[in-house]
């Protein structure tokens, strides 16, 4: 009851006042029948229902029931000038009548995701003021009779579904100061009015935009819109903030308080009008193609807070005037060719907090270090060709992210470097130097609140570092790390990602790295020394995505425990010293996309009498080089459903394995197309099959024909007997198709010739016959496609087709004589 003071009006006592509990029906709030308003928001009500008893408050006119937990569904006698139920969890049908109330000015739904509705099909002249529907599931086309609502100021359907072209009518209302449609499905030609972010909008903004003259906040992201950016945004006087990142705009800029054109294809120079907007705060202009000399005028604007210009083709060095009066906190200009800059100047800025230097050509010249240099929260200085860490990080103690990868440093890092962000550093990266150890080695590294360290692809030749216990994600991959795992990393349970593969480690691995695998989501001890057996301390409950043990010393059987990770999505064993048979249970691991043996000593047959025919998602499978045998069943393939699902070679961006954790991606060795080859990055749609070098005899099923998406198949140096499948003319996708070294007979399918991607084909040493197959990627082979089937002809085998005939008849006689199914003569 603090808030209750008598120059306080007393309509805001209730919000935000800690109450708790069901609010009933019989309260004697509802017995106040002059009560006109009424604020609970910000309250817990603990998902009651919004009782029918407010109608008895026939003199209420405005309504705030946010943030309180109220939940259900809404009274449908309302008659209220203002109602405001953000951020509840209401479900429903919004009653249709409330939108023809003529006294009602304020509706907010917000962030009620459950919350159904739909406008009715005429909406007449009403005092309207307030439409929130953001992030409700309101649908539907917005009704021709939208611009009756004259009154509007603010209209946000951001994150609703509403669909369909929207009405020119939308012009008329020139109240209007702030408007969203982001995330919907509008389509069609730009109306005459407003359109908003991601949508299917395209052409150029229409300038009777510059009617809403009192609009100060508009966003044009992601809409297809080309051509100069719309020169009637000057009429737009009132307009503080534009977005219009990720459009075809060319260079035309306006006079506007907030500026964000990134991802926008601008080309040409930046203009130096650009300085006379004295309210200027933001600037971005990042991720085009902007050239030239960035405007030393850019840095006297007195209120320019942040200036974004990365990742542009901008060339001249930098040539300041006055900057030490410069407002700016955040300066990002890397991935531009800057030409050589001395680093000092930027310490002139004051105010500077966050800096972006990475891709320029820095020089670092000695200076004393004194209390000027600006205290960096953020400093990017990657690719910037330095040759030692700079002394001025000798005073940054309070840094948060500091990335130094991708320079020539070398040599060891300086004990002072301990100190460097100390207390507040959250993220390190030194990957991609010269770095041969530490100075002053620690048994833990110091800095108390890191999230992400990331070591790799140095030179460091000591034992393995541990870092700091609240590090998330440690990188130390690509050295020369020698020694057992301490078992203090044991200690680091917070760890969602652990690579150190490349390395020359060797021991056991420490089973505590099976136990804390509740947190830890990707280990990766790939190509170093590692003996012993896995650990069999995999828990129920497990984060783990994905494990990589490859190229390591492993002995011992696939440890049962692994079952437990229900999220795993990679298994990588290959080319260990591993044993046993087959791991049937894998197939109840949901989400497992790659599974790799390769190398091993494994035997035994890959499918029995209990098998559950699982891997629906898996996309990569190699168990090449080992013992397995026996006869692949039809059904085996049926329930491979990733492999048969076709996703076609669109255009779109495209998507790898890991892309949502931070600086990682899986990587794995594949044969594809007759060599070895790493894969860094594995595509999403990339799928193969390799079940090479093992002892699998019968015949090929005719059932993998199914697996339409598939980009590698491989069944070489095996036992297979039969003909080549028809269907492999279904594997449309295909790249590379190896059946080499088996006991394949007949003649090669000429549906084969409908394989429009097959860059590799081997055929050799079988018992193949008859015509090679002429036309499509079948001229593209040479001779080693098919060599080793003496019963094949025609190019480009340079065998005559009657000389075949021959020794085929010759064949043929030789076994009948042999088996005294006919005379010698």
């Amino acid at each position: 009851m603090k808030s209750w003071k008598a120059k306080v009006d007393c309509c805001s006592w209730l919000g935000n006042s800690w109450m708790s509990g069901i609010l009933n029906p019989n309260s004697s709030l509802f017995m106040l029948h002059h009560l006109q308003k009424l604020n609970l928001s910000m309250n817990d009500f603990s998902f009651s229902s919004i009782p029918s008893s407010f109608s008895q408050l026939l003199r209420l006119t405005h309504l705030d029931l946010s943030y309180s937990n109220f939940d259900g569904n809404i009274p449908s006698k309302l008659s209220w000038a203002s109602l405001s139920l953000s951020d509840c969890s209401l479900f429903g049908e919004f009653p249709k009548n409330v939108f023809l109330l003529p006294k009602l000015q304020v509706i907010v739904l917000s962030r009620n995701d459950l919350l159904i509705g739909f406008l009715p099909e005429f909406l007449s002249r009403s005092s309207l003021r307030v439409l929130d529907l953001y992030s409700t599931n309101f649908s539907g086309k917005l009704p021709n009779s939208f611009g009756n609502l004259e009154s509007l100021n603010l209209l946000d359907l951001h994150k609703a579904n509403f669909f369909g072209e929207l009405p020119n009518s939308i012009g008329n209302i020139e109240s209007l100061s702030f408007l969203n449609l982001d995330y919907n499905q509008f389509f069609g030609a730009i109306p005459s009015s407003i359109s908003l972010s991601f949508n299917n909008f395209n052409g150029q903004a229409p300038s009777t935009l510059g009617n809403l003259a009192k609009l100060n906040f508009i966003s044009l992201e992601s809409i297809n819109l080309h051509g100069k950016i719309p020169s009637f945004l000057n009429n737009l006087t009132q307009l503080e903030y534009l977005y219009l990142s990720y459009n075809n705009f060319d260079t035309n800029l306006t006079k506007l308080r907030e500026i964000y054109i990134s991802r926008c294809q601008l080309k040409g120079s930046i203009p130096s009008e650009i300085s006379r907007l004295p309210q200027l705060y933001t600037f971005d202009l990042s991720y085009n193609s902007l050239s030239g000399a960035i405007p030393s005028l850019l840095f006297t604007i007195p209120s320019l807070n942040k200036l974004s210009l990365n990742q542009n083709h901008l060339t001249a060095p930098l040539k300041f005037k006055n900057i030490s009066s410069s407002s700016l906190w955040v300066l990002s200009l890397g991935g531009n060719v800057l030409g050589k800059m001395e680093l000092k100047i930027f310490f002139e800025i004051k105010n500077l907090t966050y800096l972006d230097l990475s891709g320029t050509n820095l020089l670092i010249s000695k200076r004393n270090i004194n209390s000027t240099i600006p205290k960096f929260l953020r400093l990017w200085l990657s690719s910037c060709n330095l040759i030692e860490f700079p002394d001025f990080l000798r005073t940054q103690t309070s840094l948060l992210d500091l990335d130094l990868s991708n320079n020539k440093i070398e040599g060891k890092i300086p004990k002072w470097f301990w100190n460097v962000g100390k207390v507040a550093l959250q993220f390190l990266n030194l990957s991609y130097n010269h770095l041969s150890g530490f100075e002053q080695p620690l048994t833990v590294l110091p800095w108390q609140t890191l999230s992400l360290l990331d070591l790799s692809s140095n030179m460091l030749q000591e034992s393995l570092p541990i870092p700091p216990l609240s590090t998330n994600y440690f990188f130390a991959s690509k050295n020369n790390l020698t020694g057992r795992i301490p078992s203090m990393i044991c200690k680091v349970n917070s760890l969602k990602i652990l690579d150190i593969s490349d390395n020359q480690l060797i021991g056991e691995i420490p089973q505590c790295l099976g136990t804390f695998s509740s947190s830890l989501s990707i280990l990766n001890l790939k190509r170093n020394l590692f003996k012993g057996n896995l650990p069999e301390t995999f828990l129920e409950g497990s984060n783990l995505t994905s494990l990589d043990f490859s190229y390591n010393q492993i002995q011992g059987k696939i440890p049962r425990s692994l079952v437990k990770c229900r999220m795993l999505e990679v298994l990588n064993l290959g080319n260990n010293m591993m044993i046993g048979t087959f791991p049937f249970w894998l197939e109840s691991l949901p989400e497992l996309q790659i599974l790799i043996l390769r190398a091993n000593g494994f035997h035994g047959p890959i499918w029995g009498p209990h098998t559950m025919l699982g891997f629906s998602k898996l996309r990569v499978f190699d168990i090449s080089y080992n013992n397995f045998f026996g006869m692949l069943p039809l059904e085996y393939f049926e329930t491979w459903d990733a492999m048969q699902m076709v996703h076609g070679r669109g255009n779109s961006q495209p998507e790898y394995m890991e892309d949502q954790a931070p600086y990682y991606k899986d990587s794995i060795t594949v044969m594809n197309k007759g060599e070895e080859m790493v894969l860094v990055k594995i595509l999403i749609i990339f799928t193969s099959i390799d079940l090479s070098n093992n002892r699998f005899h019968g015949e090929i099923p005719d059932t993998m024909g199914k697996l339409k998406n598939l980009i590698v198949l491989n069944l070489s140096n095996n036992s297979f007997t039969g003909h080549i499948p028809s269907s492999l003319g279904n594997l449309t996708e295909l790249e590379s198709l190896d059946l080499s070294q088996n006991k394949l007979l007949g003649e090669i399918p000429h549906q084969l010739l409908s394989l429009t991607f097959l860059a590799y084909l081997n055929l050799s040493n079988n018992q193949l016959m008859g015509l090679i197959p002429q036309g499509g990627q079948f001229w593209t082979f040479d001779n080693s496609s098919f060599e080793g089937n003496l019963g094949l002809c025609g190019p480009p085998l340079s065998r005559n087709v009657d000389i075949v005939k021959l020794q085929l008849l010759n064949q043929a006689r030789s076994h009948l004589l042999e088996s005294g199914s006919i005379g010698n003569r």
